[in-house]
């Protein structure tokens, strides 16, 4: 069961008010995603040596995975505190909490010493850091891409929409390069000593500047409405659980293959071509930033596209990509050819998973009503980002330990979570209903 529509007519905030909320969810997300692909970058690269020293290559990077998943299933603890925060207080509140958490948390692992100097101590922390992460971004996306979603126009909400998600590829680009420039410029005693934290130290800087904007935007629309009429729900969290569980469960599912593809491109495959090819670990850096790269042009193109011939085809176009791909994708880093590297990792991560990860804000803002739509995309998008990308990495590990090295059996992990990803797309049933109203699918 769903809210009835409302009166709103969908003409969204004006230009200038949009403008001034889509550059405070850019900049917003652009700090949270930025610290959080910081631990999955040094996890793929140092946390295995610095912080669990005593069990071997294999086990270590196995362990320094493990603490990485550590925070996906603190998400959707954020996503149900955050939740509520959100549906009852404001979209605005919960994210000036959310890049506060993230900001401590990040800040933390950079001055955290290694298991050298503190001992058993050392993993410790860096899982309890980790999950703050993990708290602070499960409810840092679902307030985001709502201040923008709903302040824009409803004929132009993919558009919009996309502007959050921008922020995670410029992210992922902006902590890639940072260890990019270190590991090249350092010695690697060096780096591995001091040169990693300096990503992370630096990030207050961001999250300073994140909150200066944050606080300086006006609440949403719709949310601000309904607040102003009493229909706040009581328990948003329990009240979506309720009447939305269609909803939170197709969100899932068809978060699966987006969610941890990207994971598997952006940190199984960084530590893959590295460990397991023997190719120089800038490689894999320069992979990840040239998809990164054109991930952020393509993802307001591909949600544009969505405001003209809908959601559900270039969701689906993306995940049916991901079933295609997944052997080619394998059989392309074999070749240990750097410019191929490249291209694999460009249609994976930027024209495969791009396609979901535009589209997601408007196709997952329409399955729900405003009186619990920050719970129930929260809920939806968190719990899957627990079991799909937390684990991907880990998964993908072991299994290439299993076959001896070969990726075969990661590539049908891949194939399969992207034909869950297509199926399950299948079942919505798209609507663009006026901003106010929501349907569940």
């Amino acid at each position: 069961m769903a809210e009835p529509a409302s009166r709103v007519t969908g003409a969204g905030s004006d230009p200038r008010t949009l403008r001034k909320v889509g550059v405070a969810s850019f900049v917003g997300a652009l700090v949270e995603w930025y610290d959080y692909f910081l631990y999955g970058l040094a996890a793929a690269l140092v946390f295995g040596d610095l912080f669990f020293p005593g069990g071997g290559g294999l086990v270590g990077t196995l362990s320094a995975f493990a603490t990485f998943a550590v925070g996906f299933f603190a998400r959707p603890i954020g996503g149900v505190i955050f939740g509520h925060i959100g549906d009852r207080v404001g979209r605005k509140s919960a994210l000036v909490i959310t890049l506060l958490l993230m900001g401590i948390a990040t800040f933390g692992i950079g001055l955290l010493p290694g298991y050298d100097a503190i001992g058993v101590w050392a993993p410790v922390l860096l899982v309890l850091l980790r999950i703050l992460q993990g708290v602070a971004v499960g409810g840092e996306w679902g307030g985001a891409v709502l201040m923008m979603t709903e302040h824009a126009p409803v004929r132009r909400r993919g558009f919009y929409g996309s502007w959050p998600q921008m922020a995670s590829s410029a992210a992922l680009l902006l902590a890639t390069g940072f260890n990019a420039a270190l590991s090249g410029g350092l010695s690697e005693q060096a780096y591995l000593s001091w040169g990693w934290r300096v990503p992370f130290l630096l990030s207050i800087v961001l999250v300073a500047v994140g909150l200066v904007i944050r606080l300086r935007v006006p609440e949403s629309p719709e949310f601000t409405e309904l607040k102003e009429s009493g229909g706040e729900a009581g328990r948003p969290v329990v009240e979506a659980l309720r009447t939305q569980r269609r909803a939170i469960g197709l969100v899932i599912g068809m978060r699966v293959a987006e969610n941890a593809c990207g994971y598997l491109i952006s940190v199984f495959a960084l530590n893959y071509v590295t460990n397991d090819l023997g190719l120089a670990a800038g490689i894999g850096l320069v992979a990840t930033m040239v998809a990164a790269v054109v991930q952020f042009v393509i993802t307001p193109l591909y949600g544009a596209l969505s405001d003209r011939i809908g959601r559900r085809p270039v969701y689906l176009f993306g995940a049916a990509l991901h079933v295609v791909f997944a052997f080619p994708f394998f059989l392309i880093l074999q070749t240990r050819d750097p410019v191929l590297v490249v291209i694999a990792f460009v249609i994976g991560y930027a024209v495969a998973n791009g396609a979901m990860f535009a589209t997601q804000p408007a196709f997952f803002t329409e399955l729900f009503g405003t009186r619990v739509r920050y719970s129930g995309i929260s809920l939806g998008y968190q719990f899957s980002a627990m079991f799909a990308g937390g684990l991907a990495p880990f998964i993908a590990t072991a299994l290439v330990a299993v076959s001896g090295g070969a990726p075969w059996l990661v590539a049908g992990y891949w194939a399969l979570l992207g034909l869950i990803t297509l199926l399950t797309t299948l079942l919505v049933r798209e609507q663009r209903p006026a901003p106010h109203g929501g349907r569940s699918a």
